[in-house]
């Protein structure tokens, strides 16, 4: 049975029988939440405010790779729901349609996938790299028409894999994004902190070291398109050290993605929180800067208070529906 929850840019959808959730929503373009001033976008934004999306400019679609989450980490609500295995390549095709035919949407300029609803892509690589190469393309086109389609590939770099089986994953994605979308996907590391003790606590000793992540960063080819991108969720007790992360990674190969950490259960119970940071900037600039100052490409992505209201973050659909029953 498949149960909706409608959110103020779209929809998630909760497959109580599966275990799985999958989502679509509106985005409300570049200039209202985000400032990256290599792009051009140099507004610093103090709130992102709430208004009517066209999923005719973008569509975003969100999709679950495993049915819950092996991994642990102290600020997602995920591991809650449990673990039931990794979702097939035919349930991965499944849910990019159940979320297009249930949007009503056929056309968009943008079509935008997201393998970071529930689960680890990396811990279910065969399946989810079968999917980008062979039929997701395919998949959007016998549904819709899209002018651009673009997956993201989003990895906590989790120990269990191996550091050999980690890099062979991500240079296969990586000839993906390269070869069959053009240098048009994203390939998106985890980091959360450059302080491996810091580090160590938020993924609760599930990921790689920083000098393993630098070692396989090292070893990627060159991006064709957009360059890769080194996520990190902050808070008042964030450690970024620009000189440390320069040491690790290579500034032609990457830029860093500067986000607030969503309002989860977990997150709210473990302290861990991004004081104001929808409603004031600088929350945002005592990390900016330094980066920009060591050279750095810098995107810093503000949601609105009403995403996190909608249970956008990972795990609370089937969370709610658990609860509701």
């Amino acid at each position: 049975m498949i149960k909706e929850f409608k959110t103020r840019t779209g929809a998630i959808f909760c497959d109580t029988q599966a275990n799985l959730e999958y989502l679509y929503v509106g985005d409300y373009g570049q200039s209202a939440n985000i400032k990256a001033n290599f792009l051009g976008l140099t507004e610093e934004i103090n709130r992102v405010e709430h208004h009517p999306v066209d999923l005719k400019d973008k569509m975003v679609v969100t999709i679950s790779t495993q049915k819950g989450c092996q991994m642990h980490c102290m600020f997602c609500d995920c591991p809650k729901v449990g673990f039931y295995g990794n979702v097939s390549r035919d349930e991965l095709i499944n849910e990019v349609v159940k979320a297009i035919e249930f949007s009503g949407c056929v056309y968009t300029k943008r079509f935008n996938l997201h393998l970071a609803r529930m689960g680890e892509p990396s811990l279910n690589a065969a399946n989810v790299l079968a999917f980008l190469r062979y039929d997701l393309v395919d998949t959007v086109n016998i549904k819709m028409k899209a002018d651009v389609i673009h997956p993201v590939f989003t990895t906590m770099m989790p120990k269990r894999v191996g550091a050999e089986s980690m890099l062979e994953i991500l240079e296969d994605f990586c000839d993906i994004k390269n070869n069959v979308y053009g240098g048009e996907a994203g390939l998106q590391l985890s980091i959360n902190s450059t302080d491996e003790g810091q580090r160590r606590k938020l993924f609760r000793g599930c990921s790689m070291s920083l000098r393993e992540i630098s070692k396989i960063a090292s070893e990627l080819p060159m991006p064709k398109g957009r360059k890769y991108t080194l996520n990190f969720p902050v808070t008042d007790q964030t450690i970024l050290d620009p000189k440390v992360l320069s040491s690790l990674f290579d500034k032609e190969k990457f830029i860093v993605k500067i986000t607030p950490i969503h309002e989860t259960n977990e997150a709210n119970a473990n302290g861990i929180s991004t004081p104001e940071g929808y409603y004031k900037y600088d929350v945002y600039r005592k990390f900016e800067q330094p980066l920009l100052d060591e050279g750095w490409d810098v995107i810093v992505f503000i949601p609105s208070k009403e995403e996190d209201e909608d249970r956008i973050t990972c795990g609370n659909a089937l969370l709610a529906t658990e609860t509701s029953e």
